[in-house]
């Protein structure tokens, strides 16, 4: 497998294992999916996001970084989140400065030649790191949210934090065919404060306010701006979920 490297601008409540199945005294359930909390952890964004979907009427899990795995990916639809934000390392596949039209979603799982063997054949994870000196992970394509994570979502809200995520509109459709009702994110590199910032504002005006995706996406551009080096905006897919709120969009 060639080198590879991922184009990266961004650079750990009830905790649980990558292997549990989280139980719910709420209706709703939501999770936080914190690979960033053990290199960038911030916990006031968590307690915060935490409390906003619980006011809502969610119950919340938080998987902390080190539980964020392959199998975790793979096993999300199961444990039958209806809103799940992925505050990870994410960002374009290939050797600079040509990038090819591929997202890709860290782990905190070191990498191993020697596991996930089929899906590496197939390129459905690769390994990747932040930075020169930082050890190598495995990371989760779209073909993997395709053709490895196991059932279905179920109307589930997918936010999702990581750079580039809606640079391309791969992982997008991917969440989207596998059962997700919305997927929201940047359509290129951000920095860290400010997506923590911006996903806090955007949280609470679909939670609180309960506005619809377009008023909750366009009400936190105009108070948070784009991403002040990046020049980075918040978009969602697909278009047609526009009108719906958080309660139309889990139902």
């Amino acid at each position: 497998m060639a080198l590879v490297v991922l184009v990266l601008g961004l650079l750990g409540v009830t905790l649980f294992s990558a292997c549990s199945e989280p139980g719910s005294e709420y209706e709703s359930k939501a999770a936080i999916i914190d690979q960033l909390g053990t290199i960038f952890p911030n916990q006031d964004f968590i307690e915060q996001t935490t409390l906003e979907l619980e006011n809502y009427g969610f119950s919340v899990d938080v998987y902390p970084g080190e539980n964020v795995t392959v199998g975790l990916y793979r096993e999300l639809p199961s444990y039958g989140y209806k809103c799940i934000i992925f505050r990870v390392h994410s960002g374009l596949l290939g050797v600079d400065p040509k990038v090819t039209n591929r997202t890709w979603l860290y782990t905190n799982e070191p990498y191993s030649k020697n596991r996930h063997l089929l899906e590496q054949l197939d390129d459905q994870v690769t390994y990747a790191r932040t930075r020169a000196d930082a050890p190598w992970c495995f990371a989760i394509s779209a073909e993997f949210i395709d053709e490895s994570v196991e059932e279905q979502f179920d109307n589930t809200v997918i936010i999702m934090m990581g750079c580039d995520g809606l640079h391309f509109e791969d992982l997008a459709q991917s969440f989207i065919q596998k059962g997700a009702s919305i997927y929201i994110a940047w359509d290129a590199s951000v920095m860290l404060g400010y997506v923590d910032s911006s996903t806090s504002v955007l949280i609470e005006k679909l939670c609180s306010y309960e506005l619809t995706v377009k008023e909750a996406v366009a009400q936190t551009m105009a108070k948070e701006g784009p991403d002040p080096i990046y020049n980075s905006v918040l978009k969602y897919y697909p278009r047609q979920s526009a009108s719906k709120n958080l309660s139309e969009l889990i139902e």
